[in-house]
């Protein structure tokens, strides 16, 4: 349930400054304006060199209360980013304004402010659901570019919780319940069954859903439920002690619709299979494959029991002692130790020196049978600083591997003169 710049935040936490502040903020006043003129009052640059105006008034919502901000235009130059910083509203640009312009024309991109409105009217109603139903109350929500999380405070959440929550926020949206949304001092406060407690004591702003939902919240909201248009929950998973939610609201929920749709009829062509045996067949091929993986591997294991003892048949006798020595090209390391312990397996007199060339890389096996004194350990401690190497294992087995400063061969022909200084 990851996203980009996901951060939980809480809806609740709202702070506004000042009814002068209040009149500047159009949004507002009217969540639906889409366009707006207003006078510039400086335009400058932060202390990382990003462009940003400051208008007298605007229709762009500052990144606050689990909701992201706005993006549009302003006089036709991109506005790349919104946030709120002591006071003032900040709108980050793609590059500064024509110096003559005092009168400027914002532009706000509608499709991402609608989008916005019904997510973060979604989380109001499918939180209170929760509340209603099971007495789950969320401590936390995230608007994402995707999806929404909203953390409910409990550990345990059911299949048919979930999916009884999820009713009943819907029933709502389809009964077009009115969304007001109210200004009222801290003395009025006691007149509303409010969800949360409140973070702020002045210039409090309600969303209310009339006998389900009151809440004290800053973000923008469509008129009514119905413009929420639909919520489904897509996923759930416990965090710490907490259960996290993932949904999507309006717009998205037919994106989602569209995206699952396609790759199950992707997958019908692909199994032959009608998309309620989706599961079914997906099983069987899974199976399968297990069953055609075990079958390799137990042929891989019976021609390298098979290589292992034609090399020992091939076996060199060397001051009274069997020895396999073998350079080989493009074998994987797991191959060498299996072909290296078999041979081992099957004698006790043997030593087994096995060298692989892939990619420009050295590997090695050293590997010996009960009775020769000598350790493989110490031989790879002398083999491996010939190829700027790093290995492990055992006087009895090692393995090892570095870079191709010198052959597969020189290597091979090195480790063999050092069993023989040994052997003697």
């Amino acid at each position: 349930m990851k996203e980009e710049n996901e951060q939980s935040v809480s809806c609740f936490k709202i702070k506004i400054k000042g009814i002068k502040s209040l009149d500047s903020k159009l949004f507002y006043k009217d969540s639906y304006i889409k366009s707006f003129t207003a006078d510039l009052l400086k335009q400058e640059k932060d202390d990382q060199g990003r462009w940003y105006v400051v208008l007298d008034k605007t229709a762009f919502y500052p990144t606050g209360g689990g909701q992201p901000y706005d993006t549009g235009t302003l006089n036709d130059v991109k506005v790349l980013d919104v946030e709120e910083i002591d006071g003032e509203i900040r709108h980050y640009v793609e590059r500064n304004l024509s110096d003559s312009a005092n009168l400027i024309a914002g532009e706000i991109d509608w499709g991402r402010r609608f989008d916005h409105m019904q997510q973060h009217a979604g989380q109001h109603i499918l939180t209170a659901a929760f509340v209603e139903l099971f007495g789950m109350e969320t401590i936390s929500f995230h608007l994402g570019k995707e999806f929404l999380t909203i953390d409910l405070n409990c550990e345990e959440l059911t299949e048919e919780q979930a999916w009884e929550a999820e009713k009943l926020a819907n029933q709502i949206i389809l009964e077009n319940r009115p969304i007001e949304t109210k200004w009222v001092t801290e003395d009025e406060i006691s007149s509303y069954r409010l969800r949360k407690q409140l973070a702020v004591s002045e210039n409090i702003r309600l969303v209310i859903i009339p006998d389900f939902d009151y809440n004290g919240c800053g973000g923008t909201h469509p008129k009514s439920t119905a413009e929420v248009g639909s919520i489904k929950i897509l996923d759930w998973e416990r965090q710490k002690k907490k259960i996290r939610i993932q949904f999507v609201c309006g717009g998205r929920v037919l994106t989602q619709l569209h995206q699952k749709q396609r790759v199950t009829k992707s997958l019908t062509e692909l199994l032959n299979a009608p998309e309620q045996e989706l599961a079914a067949a997906a099983k069987r091929l899974i199976d399968h494959g297990k069953n055609i993986e075990k079958s390799l591997e137990e042929l891989q294991g019976a021609l390298l029991e098979y290589e292992a003892k034609e090399l020992l048949g091939k076996a060199r006798q060397s001051d009274g002692w069997k020895m396999i020595s073998e350079v080989f090209q493009n074998r994987s390391i797991q191959e060498l130790q299996k072909l290296g312990r078999s041979i081992t397996a099957h004698s006790a007199e043997v030593l087994v020196i096995l060298v692989n060339e892939i990619n420009e890389k050295l590997q090695f096996v050293c590997a010996k049978g009960s009775n020769p004194p000598i350790s493989m350990k110490k031989l790879s401690g002398e083999l491996l600083p010939l190829i700027n190497g790093k290995g492990g294992g055992n006087d009895i087995f090692v393995q090892g591997g570095g870079e191709a400063l010198i052959t597969g061969e020189e290597l091979l022909q090195h480790a063999l003169e050092k069993v023989k200084q040994e052997l003697k």
